[in-house]
């Protein structure tokens, strides 16, 4: 009972006034599989065997809160990847990666996550979930500050990784970065490591997005929107106790995969971080 009562009052904690995507995004490819609802309160994506879709926010930040609901693929998404990401430009580019790797119908999905640092990744983790994500909105949170990068599910923490560039861990901290959202095929690799394909007598496939919600420092021609403030919540934002024990708990049941864990890939020694406390 006390865990029931600790994930609603963290999902109500997670709701926060939504922007519009009429307003806020830009539709970049998919023609008309991508569609702007109710006034821009709801933005779908969808793939069929022909094409994908995504979008972009029309601002790009250095640093930010980044806050989307989203109802995944039901029934048999094999193959399919919905993403939910912040990316800059260029081969040395920095990336931080919400990624849902789709599966057969009755298993469950994938959370992918990655992050770039000067056009390098290599910092994989990925999660089950503990609910069904298609069948309702979830609220899917990347918090990105000078001290950290967090992801967070319905204000759950999952992930958290450190600013230890003074250690030598290379860290998003200079390239303004868009929000990306998309929907493509990626049934090489994308469910069981490419052994099950996608199924396109069940396209199309459509994933649906609403209360898109920023606060953060949008960098533009005339400058940074924060100037040298660092006054905000979000923007010194890291865990409490109550944070730790949230984190924990999603990493002792529910993670399948840490890079950090990983001593076959990286025989000879671990990444510097890992060595370094988590959270």
């Amino acid at each position: 009972m006390l865990y029931k009562v600790l994930v609603v009052m963290a999902f109500l904690l997670a709701t926060s006034s939504a922007g519009n995507f009429s307003q806020d995004v830009t539709i970049t490819w998919g023609g008309p599989r991508g569609k702007i609802l109710s006034g821009g309160q709801v933005l779908t994506l969808s793939l069929d065997n022909y094409s994908g879709s995504g979008f972009e926010s029309n601002n790009q930040y250095l640093y930010a809160r980044f806050d989307l609901q989203l109802e995944l693929i039901p029934g048999n998404s094999a193959g399919t990847v919905t993403t939910f990401f912040l990316s800059s430009q260029g081969a040395a580019h920095d990336e931080i990666d919400f990624e849902f790797l789709g599966n057969s119908s009755g298993q469950p999905y994938t959370v992918h996550t990655n992050i770039f640092a000067q056009g390098v990744g290599n910092k994989e983790q990925q999660f089950r979930l503990w609910f069904d994500p298609t069948a309702a909105f979830h609220t899917y949170t990347i918090l990105w500050n000078s001290f950290r990068i967090m992801y967070l599910i319905d204000n759950i923490p999952i992930r958290v990784f450190n600013n230890y560039a003074a250690s030598g861990v290379p860290f998003p901290t200079s390239q303004p970065m868009k929000m990306y959202a998309s929907l493509w095929n990626a049934d090489d690799w994308a469910t069981q490591g490419g052994r099950v394909k996608t199924d396109w007598t069940m396209a199309p496939f459509t994933a649906t997005y609403r209360n898109y919600n920023v606060n953060g420092c949008i960098v533009s021609a005339s400058g940074n929107s924060c100037g040298t403030s660092n006054t905000q919540a979000w923007q010194t934002q890291g865990l409490d106790a109550t944070g730790r024990n949230w984190i924990r708990w999603v990493q002792q049941k529910y993670m399948i995969y840490n890079y950090c864990s990983d001593f076959n890939r990286f025989p000879q020694g671990l990444p510097r971080e890992c060595r370094l406390p988590r959270f």
